[in-house]
């Protein structure tokens, strides 16, 4: 098992753990008005998280001067935007973009910062929520991530070029929502993502496959309409 399936798998226990332990308390005075809404079929629910993007990059060996590439985490808001087919049943759609540093290590000219690339990975789940009329909700979710890199700056006098290809693939996802007061909702989602990319330094005069594979960790606020 590796670092990166350790860490989704951590945040998923977290996950059910304070979901567990909030289910568990006694439930507070709900003023008029303030009864928690749930989740409905045919309803719409719009959230905003603060995301942290943490890659676990391994890479073939870089061509003509070795070594391997490495990208940095990033901090990013994100909105997303689920339907409910069924009470139990919805698709979220997520939106966000991410900058990151890229860099090279132990290659024969010495280690290196590359230069920085945007990331846009708009990501599709579909995802089955348990207890939906509850105040507290996990679900889980499976779906498809499309990552485009773009406005690629390089930052070493050795590089006058740094590109990354756009890539397509899986992604897992869980998560739990808090239904505090009427329509409103506190939101923790972990989601895994498997990425793979080409980086081209100099147009492609120097290459190396990338896996990115990142975790991305999110803490946020919902409205449900």
């Amino acid at each position: 098992m590796n670092s990166q399936f350790r860490l989704f798998v951590a945040a998923v226990l977290t996950l059910g753990s304070v979901g567990t332990a909030v289910a568990q308390a006694p439930p507070a005075p709900v003023p008029d008005g303030k009864a928690p809404v749930g989740k409905q079929a045919g309803t719409v629910m719009v959230r905003v998280r603060m995301i942290d993007v943490v890659p676990l990059v391994s890479s073939s060996s870089i061509s003509a001067i070795g070594g391997k590439v490495a990208v940095g985490d990033a901090l990013a808001p994100e909105v997303d935007l689920s339907y409910f087919f069924t009470d139990n049943i919805a698709a979220e759609l997520i939106a966000a973009t991410t900058r990151h540093t890229v860099s090279a290590h132990d290659t024969a000219i010495g280690s290196a910062t590359l230069g920085q690339t945007w990331v846009l990975p708009p990501t599709l789940t579909v995802q089955y929520h348990f207890n939906p009329h509850g105040a507290i909700s996990p679900y889980f979710g499976a779906g498809l991530n499309v990552t485009f890199f773009y406005s690629g700056t390089s930052s070493s006098p050795l590089v006058n070029r740094l590109t990354l290809e756009n890539s397509v693939g899986p992604v897992l996802q869980a998560g739990v929502d808090w239904n505090m007061t009427g329509h409103w909702f506190a939101n923790v989602d972990v989601k895994q993502i498997f990425l793979s990319t080409t980086a081209h330094i100099n147009s492609g005069a120097i290459k190396a496959k990338v896996a990115l594979d990142p975790t991305v960790i999110g803490f946020g606020v919902g409205y449900r309409f």
